[in-house]
């Protein structure tokens, strides 16, 4: 993939994808791993799990990732992250739902618990392509996706929202609105805007931590942007509750 090498974002980008290749260089499946070939995959696909790095095709690439039945889903994420990681940032996964399913993935693999020299690339390369999100123009995935997706990898949204506020600049101001745009009807119904996949997660603390940051950082941010009245009224709410919240004038008359 061509990544946007002139700015900084896209060369640190860049050098992570590199990291994961380099890390993960070689990696395989369990020789005794097993799949069931009516429902994930032939006998042939399998194998080539258990070989070295050999490019997937992207079916076969998807419906790994997917699997929630390895058992070692470690090693097999292991073996598919550097083809993975790539697909995940030219916007080719196709979850089919969110791309919150592949931080699924990457959380079921318990890479937090892995060794700091594999850990250290895959968090690298989380920053890495958040931060790209929030400041190249020509960033593929939407930046309220990547963050669904970083923040089912790793059970917080803590670092995530922590690194928004380091990136100031007009870009990242209109990925916020942008983000707030999309999050508002479900965190107005006490919804996270995605589907949280991992036991592990605590969604709720997910979603009072994200409410919490756009009620305080976020709508600060967002009023200071020249942000629409109509959105940054709808952020005000999120700090009513019950009938305050659906009585108030500015409510937008969701339905849930």
């Amino acid at each position: 993939m061509h990544l946007a090498d002139h700015r900084p974002a896209g060369r640190r980008l860049a050098a992570a994808l590199d990291g994961l290749a380099v890390t993960f260089r070689g990696m395989t499946a369990r020789p005794d791993e097993y799949n069931c070939d009516c429902h994930w995959g032939s006998a042939e696909e399998l194998a080539l799990l258990k070989t070295p790095d050999v490019e997937l095709d992207p079916d076969l690439l998807r419906r790994t990732w997917r699997a929630t039945d390895w058992t070692d889903h470690a090693a097999v994420l292991r073996r598919i992250l550097p083809q993975f990681a790539g697909v995940l940032v030219a916007g080719l996964a196709d979850p089919l739902f969110g791309l919150e399913e592949a931080g699924y993935s990457l959380a079921r693999g318990r890479w937090q618990r892995w060794p700091d020299d594999h850990a250290g690339p895959v968090r690298e390369f989380l920053s890495a392509w958040w931060v790209q999100s929030l400041t190249d123009p020509d960033a593929t995935v939407p930046a309220h996706q990547v963050f669904a997706l970083c923040a089912e990898a790793s059970g917080t949204v803590g670092p995530w929202l922590a690194e928004w506020e380091r990136q100031t600049g007009r870009l990242s101001d209109r990925r916020l609105a942008e983000a707030a745009a999309e999050w508002e009807y479900e965190l107005l119904g006490d919804s996270l805007p995605w589907y949280v996949g991992w036991y592990e997660n605590d969604e709720e603390r997910l979603r009072a931590d994200l409410v919490a940051w756009l009620l305080g950082h976020g709508a600060a941010r967002l009023r200071e942007s020249g942000a629409p009245a109509d959105l940054l009224h709808r952020i005000r709410l999120l700090s009513l509750t019950d009938e305050k919240r659906w009585s108030d004038p500015h409510w937008p008359g969701h339905r849930y």
